[in-house]
């Protein structure tokens, strides 16, 4: 069968959880349906593919660490300036560190080397050259698994409840 996204009652993402859980809290009346995809567990009983917890639960905070794996991860593990894919990925700084450019998730962004290098030690504008995206740091760790989703095509319902995708 597929993933639940569970959501606080405030409607942000709190867990990707499974079906069999997921109608569990339904039952118990601690969580409401918000999304499904059709099909049906009983008759008058869609599989939910999206919950929504009745009460609000507070989630301490917690920092994502800026590694070369999340950095990849976030941006799809493609080069930001020409799209292409591949193993031979690096770290691009786009202001360069030589120019006061530090290690920050608004700072780093995935290119291939390339693209690293004819961009060189200037910023993408002088060396005309544009980020597909952005870089920016990830809102929460449950991003990268609800990106993934998303991005396959399996729950595309999902994109409405994530920050940023």
């Amino acid at each position: 069968m597929s993933k639940v996204l569970v959501l606080n009652a405030s409607y942000e993402p709190l867990n990707i959880t499974s079906w069999r859980r997921a109608v569990v809290l339904m039952l118990k009346g601690k969580a409401e349906q918000v999304e499904h995809n059709g099909k049906m567990l009983y008759p008058d009983f869609p599989l939910p593919t999206v919950i929504r917890l009745r009460h609000y639960v507070r989630v301490p905070y917690k920092e994502i660490p800026l590694t070369r794996r999340n950095i990849l991860h976030r941006d799809s593990h493609s080069c930001q300036y020409c799209g292409c894919t591949g193993d031979d990925l690096t770290l691009d700084h786009v202001l360069p560190r030589s120019r006061g450019g530090g290690d920050t998730w608004e700072n780093i962004a995935t290119a291939c080397v390339r693209c690293n290098v004819k961009k060189g030690n200037r910023t993408p504008k002088e060396a005309n050259m544009f980020l597909h995206h952005q870089p920016r740091r990830p809102y929460s760790s449950l991003h990268f698994e609800v990106a993934k989703h998303v991005k396959s095509g399996t729950h595309r319902e999902w994109q409405k409840y994530v920050i940023g995708l």
